[in-house]
């Protein structure tokens, strides 16, 4: 059952069985625009990556995305350089991308204006 509410006002719970399928996943990914789906690791990832302009601003984003990732008790792998930094989302407990993903994407999106 999916929720009425938009992804980035969702929250996130604990997810078992199995992954999203590739429709549910496409169909999850019109709703983040600007992020795309790893196929290359097995179950998927979800990946973006932001440029920003200096270091100050690259490291304001991570803590803000370490700040979503703590409230909602699910965190990405980061790779994080002098002006940008990589997300990857996925759900270890389900093998691949869960609603908890996709949930993560909208409300790191919404930290930009």
């Amino acid at each position: 059952m999916t929720s009425a509410l938009p992804l980035a006002q969702q929250h996130c719970a604990h997810r078992t069985g199995d992954p999203l399928s590739e429709r549910g996943c496409q169909m999850m990914l019109t709703q983040v625009p600007g992020w795309s789906i790893d196929t290359t690791v097995p179950g998927g990832l979800l990946r973006r990556s932001f440029n920003f302009k200096d270091f100050h601003h690259t490291m304001a984003f991570v803590n803000a995305v370490a700040w979503i990732a703590h409230q909602q008790d699910h965190h990405p792998d980061l790779a994080v350089s002098y002006n940008r930094c990589t997300l990857r989302w996925s759900t270890h407990s389900v093998g691949g991308l869960s609603l908890n993903d996709f949930i993560c994407a909208a409300r790191v999106d919404a930290l930009s204006p």
